[in-house]
């Protein structure tokens, strides 16, 4: 059996962990640094490739040239740096990390939302200079029980935050294009809303939804203007899913009370960027996923999927862009014997 795997990571720790799963019968090319010609050269003879982003342009003449690829592999969750429509017209799927980063991103998003309800920078800062505020002059903290939380996007993510914000007592609505079984949604404690209607009941709204042609700013000034002015936004999908003119507008005018955004439409800011002047918002840098014990998971889940494939089998995860692809030509799977 010749079943051959390129793999892109980021470092040998990861390496060493990549070739320690790699299955029986999968021939295993590791490579750290993107644009290698042996790399591309590796590629051209593989049946899956591995990677976070994409380490060539992947665009139609790729896929032509990469004749015998069968899926590209994710380690993260987003896929909005992949040619799609090239991949699909190659008959190449994409699969996702299967939410190995599920449960950083939703304590990220837990985090962002205590941070704000509780003024934690203000009063670090403070403490620090200081100023120690006495009982009475201190500015109103809240809470997160018996908050509305709004999930935009009930995805691996959505699940996995629904679950925690139930156990601080929140009462948990979501939307998504693809709405939960009945029984799901009973099992996870949350309910249904149309778009606007999780916008006017939430007291805090938080989106985990990819970035797609129908996703990019979905949350404009005129959803914006829906939400309570006592509400926050959280975003730790991708900055392009906001509008981000508008959130600017919003906030300096105290439309809405807040937002914690680990995304923002151009990564890494511009330094006149007019977010870092406003006192009701909080930034990280796009790292809500990385956890310490990221890469294992991603990397467990990627090798299952080339299990799968090895045994004929189609890989989990597949993007809901892609479903069926794969179904439509089960044999295009089946390892060269």
């Amino acid at each position: 059996m010749n079943f051959k795997v390129v793999a892109f990571l980021n470092n040998d720790a990861q390496v060493e962990i990549a070739r320690a799963m790699a299955p029986k019968g999968c021939e295993l090319a590791v490579f750290i640094k993107r644009g290698q010609p042996e790399a591309m050269q590796a590629t051209r003879d593989a049946d899956v490739l591995i990677s976070t982003v994409p380490p060539f342009e992947m665009t139609a003449d790729f896929y032509q040239d990469c004749a015998k690829l069968k899926l590209v592999q994710l380690l993260t969750a987003g896929y909005d740096k992949y040619d799609i429509a090239a991949a699909r017209g190659a008959g190449v799927a994409i699969a996702s990390n299967g939410g190995a980063n599920s449960v950083g991103v939703a304590e990220h998003a837990i985090l962002l939302m205590m941070a704000l309800k509780r003024h934690l920078l203000r009063y670090h800062d403070d403490v620090i200079s200081g100023k120690w505020w006495k009982i009475g002059d201190m500015p109103r903290i809240g809470d997160l029980g018996g908050n509305t939380l709004g999930i935009v996007g009930c995805n691996t993510i959505g699940k996995r935050l629904a679950k925690l914000a139930r156990a601080f007592d929140m009462k948990v609505v979501y939307f998504d294009i693809a709405r939960l079984a009945p029984q799901e949604e009973d099992d996870l404690g949350i309910h249904f809303r149309l778009l606007q209607e999780l916008l006017r009941e939430s007291d805090i709204v938080s989106l985990h939804v990819p970035l797609l042609p129908a996703t990019l700013n979905m949350i404009g000034a005129e959803e914006i203007a829906m939400m309570k002015p006592s509400a926050l936004l959280i975003n730790t999908s991708r900055g392009q899913v906001v509008d981000e003119p508008a959130l600017i507008a919003a906030l300096q005018e105290r439309r809405i009370a807040g937002a914690g955004l680990d995304v923002l439409a151009k990564e890494p800011p511009d330094p006149d960027n007019p977010l870092f002047a406003l006192d009701n918002v909080l930034l990280t840098p796009h790292q809500a996923g990385h956890i310490v014990h990221y890469f294992e998971p991603a990397l467990r889940n990627a090798f299952f999927n080339v299990q799968r494939m090895l045994s004929g089998e189609l890989p989990n995860w597949v993007i809901p862009e892609m479903r069926g692809l794969l179904g439509a030509n089960h044999s295009r799977i089946r390892p060269r014997g």
